[in-house]
């Protein structure tokens, strides 16, 4: 593997809800041996209550004064912290049934398991599958996902993103085969 030819050292990975940003993120840090900036960690707090936004805001500015980092989230009152300051864009754009599915199978599992979610929190099974509910995230899917594939190459061709090296990823196969075969992929 030829990591040191991947060129870019901040990078901010995109997609709507249940596309694995988080997992993808996280594996391609550790690949690069940069910091990995989760951004729901630094906007939810314990019981799921989201950080005011000057909170928010200050917490990124503070996460990304790294030389490399590669962060993960669609937070809009961020985007103008990291993409001024990011090389490239990796943007995990799935068709729907397939972010559905795997939203669906990550939310049985962390509410069956139990799994612990950033900063304590836990999935709430009854109040996701609420698909009419503005707290769930199933209906956050639902909300965002035509948004996203309407906005995201509206922005990335708008003058101050420009710079932005942006690859879409449009499977996770395709993802993961980019992920496993970094350095030798080009964008």
């Amino acid at each position: 593997m030829h990591i040191s030819t991947f060129p870019y050292r901040r990078v901010s990975v995109i997609g709507t809800t249940g596309s694995g940003k988080t997992t993808f993120a996280g594996g391609l840090a550790r690949k690069l041996g940069l910091s990995h900036i989760e951004l729901d960690a630094l906007y939810w707090g314990p019981n799921w209550v989201g950080a005011p936004r000057e909170v928010f805001r200050a917490r990124v500015e503070q996460a990304v004064c790294v030389p490399g980092w590669v962060s993960d989230g669609n937070y809009r009152n961020a985007r103008d912290i990291l993409w001024p300051r990011a090389q490239a864009v990796i943007w995990l754009d799935y068709p729907f049934a397939i972010t559905f599915w795997r939203l669906l199978r990550r939310t049985w599992r962390n509410w069956r398991y139990h799994q612990p979610l950033c900063n304590g929190n836990y999935e709430s099974l009854p109040r996701q599958l609420k698909f009419w509910s503005d707290d769930s995230i199933f209906s956050w899917l639902i909300k965002s996902y035509g948004r996203h594939k309407r906005d995201y190459p509206l922005l990335f061709a708008s003058p101050e993103y420009r710079h932005l090296e942006v690859l879409r990823l449009s499977s996770p196969a395709r993802a993961q085969a980019w992920l496993d075969n970094i350095g030798e992929v080009r964008f």
